[in-house]
């Protein structure tokens, strides 16, 4: 192997490589929600089509979750930077960027990472509010995602947060949660989207 491959081997195993391969893809699945929910967008606007409108409240409501999801999971990574925690970073595509350490991390360090993640999804929703104009089904469909995706984080990850104060066992708490949990959560956050479009129409 020449030094010119070792040096190209060494680059893309290492953790800023794993990290910028992450947010290229994140960036580039936020980028196409986007832009189908713009195109979708645009068609509706101009035709006033039933299709139009029905495309454009899936993708709306697609974008809007993608966004704060993203936001969410990049401000968990965020504050465990911010606290120096051990974590390794997501080698292959994943919705995660990086795999918490929890052996060596505190529990200081477990709950500054967990709140990181609401308050990056609290700013997805405020970006998302403050910049569109709720004033079609497809733009409430845009905010209504955005608001189900926050409700889906917050209904797994603050009941961890308040068991985790009790046991003291964040990796136990996370095991907790099963299937229907997950189910249960997905319900819960899907109502309280639905909501809050019926509430913007």
């Amino acid at each position: 192997m020449s030094e010119q491959e070792q040096a190209l081997q060494a680059a893309t195993n290492s953790p800023t490589f794993a990290l910028l391969k992450q947010a290229g893809i994140h960036l580039g699945v936020w980028l196409l929600a986007f832009s189908l929910f713009a195109a979708t967008d645009s068609w509706e606007q101009l035709t006033g089509w039933q299709l139009a409108t029905l495309l454009n409240v899936l993708t709306g409501f697609i974008a809007g979750f993608v966004t704060v999801n993203l936001l969410h999971e990049w401000f968990h990574y965020f504050g465990a930077k911010a606290c120096t925690a051990q974590y390794s970073l997501s080698r292959k595509a994943s919705l995660f960027v990086f795999d918490w350490d929890f052996e060596n991390n505190s529990l200081d360090q477990f709950f500054i990472m967990s709140i990181a993640g609401t308050v990056g999804g609290i700013l997805g929703l405020l970006l998302i509010y403050a910049g569109i104009e709720a004033n079609s089904a497809g733009r409430a469909a845009l905010v209504a995602g955005a608001v189900t995706s926050f409700a889906f984080g917050s209904i797994l990850e603050w009941p961890v947060l308040a068991r985790t104060r009790r046991s003291r066992d964040p990796q136990a708490e996370l095991m907790k949660l099963t299937p229907p949990v997950l189910g249960r959560a997905g319900a819960g956050s899907l109502i309280a989207g639905l909501t809050t479009w019926a509430i913007l129409l």
